[in-house]
């Protein structure tokens, strides 16, 4: 995992796949043990989630940094903060990506 976060109707995520297959194992895991929990800490039940996800294969260092760029700027994007590193649910695995001047892209 090289990014993620958690918006308040989506969730973007940057990461490797291990293996063919892998990501819809993994996106499925992860819809489904957090509906349980929302659901359970909203006390209702039902779809949380949209039955599809898109993903994009990364080919290049430059595509990467793109594409968490893009990520890691969502929230200053939909005006939730004024720099993403104000927002809670934001995480990457290299805290100076957040520094650096492809956040500003």
């Amino acid at each position: 995992m090289y990014a993620l976060v958690v918006m308040p109707d989506h969730v973007h995520f940057v990461a490797t796949a291990l293996r063919d297959n892998l990501l819809s194992t993994v996106v499925g895991a992860m819809k489904s043990a957090s509906a349980h929990a929302i659901n359970r800490k909203l006390n209702r039940s039902g779809r949380v989630w949209q039955e599809e996800y898109f993903d994009h294969s990364i080919r290049s260092d430059e595509y990467l940094n793109a594409k968490m760029a893009y990520v890691l700027q969502n929230p200053v994007r939909k005006h939730l903060v004024a720099n993403s590193r104000e927002y809670r649910w934001v995480w990457t695995a290299d805290p100076e990506f957040m520094s650096n001047s492809l956040l500003s892209c």
